[in-house]
């Protein structure tokens, strides 16, 4: 009877091993957040907050949030087609969205959905999930045991249809790798044999067809880069740092100004955020810290402009670097409190000049 018993496998630490293109499917959840957050809160702004159902009932937008989530839920249970999971990823990212854009009615007994924490705890869960994006996108393990995992998961898709030639010589250099650098025999033994049922398997499709794509992606990028010179980012960013750096001293110019500014250029800087508003008496411990941080980062990134336009490219680039950065984790928290939900079209910006900053220091 002892010989007829299935050998059991001895128990260890589970490992855990990155999925394929996970920095991708959290991109597009990450974007699909933000988009149906922003997208949601513009909606009810212009047709003036209007509620679905009547009487006793009204169907909060976070129930259809819910849906989508279970929706995500659902989906990598019941197919296994790779495309699954940027689906799931999108439906996840617009599931959370429409339920934490409600948080303000969970966290107060008035079921509050204006109050005015609820901005700067959505773009602190934003933030935090960017966190996130970033530490997976390091982890970049390539030890024999996750190759195989990720090499088994590409296999499943030739069930499906053919890979692509950049898919194909990807999962042949994993199982390659396997073979040469695993310790363990049994993945060695199945690698070579994935790896010649891969070289039998002759792609379906002809190759005009199949390498016309990544040939035009090619020609396009070398069309394109000539394109954003070295000089052209340098101007670009310049201009970009110096307006949102003057945007960044509007609140602090009408506090150290006031009673010296024309009553015009008053108006006009009250007039810069569009929607609802906090008033800064209603908070002036965390108004007078708002004012001394925009102070600081505006003061930084206009030097940093200066910097960039005297060709100190090093020096500019560190500055702006820095002063982006704070803005984004610790100003703006502040500022979604105060100014709202006015304040993404201006973070979205200085994200956009961030990504700018960190794409010129690599260049340089």
């Amino acid at each position: 009877m002892k010989g007829n018993t299935p050998e059991r496998r001895p128990k260890g630490p589970i490992r855990l091993v990155r999925r394929d293109a996970a920095e991708h499917y959290l991109s597009v959840a990450l974007l699909s957040f933000a988009g149906s957050v922003s997208l949601t809160r513009l909606f009810l702004a212009l047709t003036g907050y209007p509620q679905l159902g009547g009487g006793e009932l009204h169907i909060a937008h976070a129930l259809w949030g819910g849906l989508l989530l279970f929706a995500a839920a659902l989906l990598p249970l019941i197919i296994a087609n790779r495309w699954v999971y940027t689906a799931t990823a999108l439906l996840a990212g617009m599931g959370v969205g429409l339920f934490i854009d409600e948080v303000g009615k969970f966290i107060t007994q008035r079921n509050d959905y204006f109050y005015p924490a609820a901005a700067p705890i959505i773009y602190t869960f934003f933030l935090l999930t960017i966190l996130v994006f970033l530490n997976v996108r390091r982890l970049a393990e390539t030890t024999p045991h996750a190759e195989l995992h990720r090499a088994l998961g590409q296999i499943r898709e030739l069930f499906v249809g053919p890979l692509k030639p950049q898919e194909r010589a990807l999962l042949e250099s994993r199982l390659d790798g396997i073979a040469r650098d695993s310790t363990s025999k049994r993945h060695t033994d199945l690698a070579r044999a994935l790896l010649k049922f891969i070289e039998d398997d002759a792609p379906s499709s002809s190759p005009d067809e199949s390498e016309s794509r990544p040939q035009t992606i090619q020609l396009a990028r070398k069309a394109i880069s000539p394109l954003v010179s070295d000089e052209l980012l340098r101007v670009s960013l310049i201009v970009g740092i110096s307006a949102i750096g003057l945007l960044t001293l509007k609140n602090p110019i009408q506090v150290l100004l006031a009673g010296w500014l024309p009553p015009e250029v008053n108006s006009f800087l009250q007039n810069l955020y569009a929607g609802r508003h906090i008033d800064a008496p209603t908070a002036p411990l965390w108004s007078g810290i708002r004012l001394a941080l925009e102070l600081i980062v505006g003061s930084l990134l206009l030097v940093s402009a200066g910097l960039l336009a005297a060709r100190r490219k090093r020096q500019g680039a560190a500055m702006a670097y820095a002063a982006l950065l704070l803005s984004l984790t610790t100003v703006n928290l502040l500022l979604f409190y105060f100014e709202q939900f006015s304040t993404i079209i201006t973070t979205l910006i200085q994200f956009i000049l961030f990504l700018g900053i960190v794409y010129y220091r690599r260049r340089q």
